[in-house]
């Protein structure tokens, strides 16, 4: 049974905070939401300018523990945001000034990544996560006091943020040797809440098609500053060295890799298996935090690939192969592994692990091969999957 449409009055003073309905029709991204994705990629970028400055330095082991855990924080935050917004965006003024506010901790948040990466000071950025959820608790309790029917979801929602909130702050002051242990455990709490909360009320209001267009968009933008990061890369090689044929080869295989990763997730929609089998949606969800990470990471790759062959890092060419090869063969992993749910009578988790594995492969053999050898045959090998996908007819959405 379908939550009752409720139609939305447009852009008013006030509003009430109600469910739209997953039946909502012509349910699409709103300008502000792009506008949210875009504020968020500005803390993915400064996250992944600290991996390549990382890496290229040769300090990987040090650099990829902060990277997963800011990206946490920017992926959960995003990804909350999102959930509410495709079920309670009443899109009156309280709510666009308090998705503003939200855009403004984001903005902190990536104001203090520096600081994070170099020093260890984790201030500024549990400031902005705060400063978002606050806005975000504030939100649901909108809905508790509008939506009777999601009042229970709603108050589960704010309680549980608003604790969690205190524990965040808390962690700034734990010692150094337990803050790993302790963001682990409120990450994990993080991730358990919605679980928890959407057992108190009906189904959920979150549209299908919607959701898979906002995860859809973001993977495209996130895709796109990977572009923009590889670009600045080779364009400051060329600046400082002069053009190559190495670099051609870094430019051109790296390009056709990102559209390959690119056509590999919108070779199969998500909206209609998510219609479907809406108590699967969350762990569908929760896996695009690899995807996201590790799409991001594959621009770090390409920029160490660049300096390597520029002679402006000192770190080996299996090291530099390894920092494209593996976001790439994690990015195919986790993505065969969701779209293998959604469809019958075709094995794509194997194909894509079995791709991913020969993929590191290849950069192991860097030093046989070549660093614009390995871009190209890892680009090759994408492709290969867009081809055997072409080739066969589209297989139907697996029922639930």
């Amino acid at each position: 049974m379908s939550l009752p449409q409720v139609p939305m009055p447009g852009a008013g003073v006030f509003g009430r905070a109600r469910a739209r309905g997953s039946r909502d029709l012509h349910r699409a991204s709103t300008p502000l939401e792009l506008l949210v994705d875009l504020s968020f990629v500005v803390a993915v970028a400064q996250i992944a300018a600290e991996l390549h400055h990382g890496i290229a330095d040769g300090h990987a082991g040090e650099s990829l523990p902060g990277y997963l855990m800011v990206f946490f924080a920017i992926w959960w935050a995003w990804m909350s945001f999102t959930w509410f917004a495709s079920g309670f965006d009443v899109d009156d003024v309280p709510y666009r000034l308090l998705t503003l506010l939200q855009i403004g901790g984001v903005l902190v948040l990536a104001a203090g990544v520096p600081a994070a990466f170099e020093k260890g000071d984790f201030t500024a950025m549990v400031i902005g996560y705060v400063i978002m959820r606050i806005a975000l608790v504030t939100q649901w309790l909108r809905v508790a006091r509008d939506d009777a029917r999601f009042r229970p979801v709603a108050l589960r929602y704010a309680l549980g943020i608003a604790v969690l909130q205190v524990g965040w702050v808390t962690w700034l002051w734990m010692p150094r040797s337990l803050a790993p242990i302790i963001f682990v455990v409120l990450a994990s709490l993080e991730m358990l809440l919605p679980i928890n909360a959407e057992r108190a009320g009906p189904e959920p209001a979150w549209h299908p098609g919607h959701i898979a267009e906002r995860y859809g968009l973001f993977t495209i933008i996130v895709l796109g500053e990977t572009i923009l990061a590889s670009t600045v890369a080779v364009q400051a090689s060329v600046t400082s060295t002069g053009l190559s044929w190495a670099l051609v080869q870094i430019a051109v295989g790296g390009l056709v890799l990102i559209f390959g990763l690119w056509w590999c997730y919108f070779s199969r929609s998500a909206a209609d298996w998510l219609r479907d089998a809406p108590h699967r949606a969350l762990l569908w969800g929760y896996g695009h935090y690899a995807v996201f990470a590790s799409a991001a990471a594959v621009g770090v790759g390409i920029q160490v690939v660049a300096d390597v062959i520029e002679g402006q890092s000192e770190i080996g060419a299996r090291a530099a192969a390894l920092s494209i090869a593996i976001p790439v063969a994690v990015y195919l992993v986790v993505l065969g592994a969701l779209q293998n749910r959604m469809v019958v009578a075709r094995p794509v988790a194997m194909r894509y692990s079995v791709v991913a594995a020969t993929i590191l492969l290849i950069a192991a053999a860097a030093e046989v091969v070549g660093l614009p050898g390995v871009v190209l045959l890892i680009a090759a090998f994408v492709s290969g999957l867009i081809a055997m996908d072409v080739a066969r007819p589209a297989a139907p959405i697996l029922a639930p």
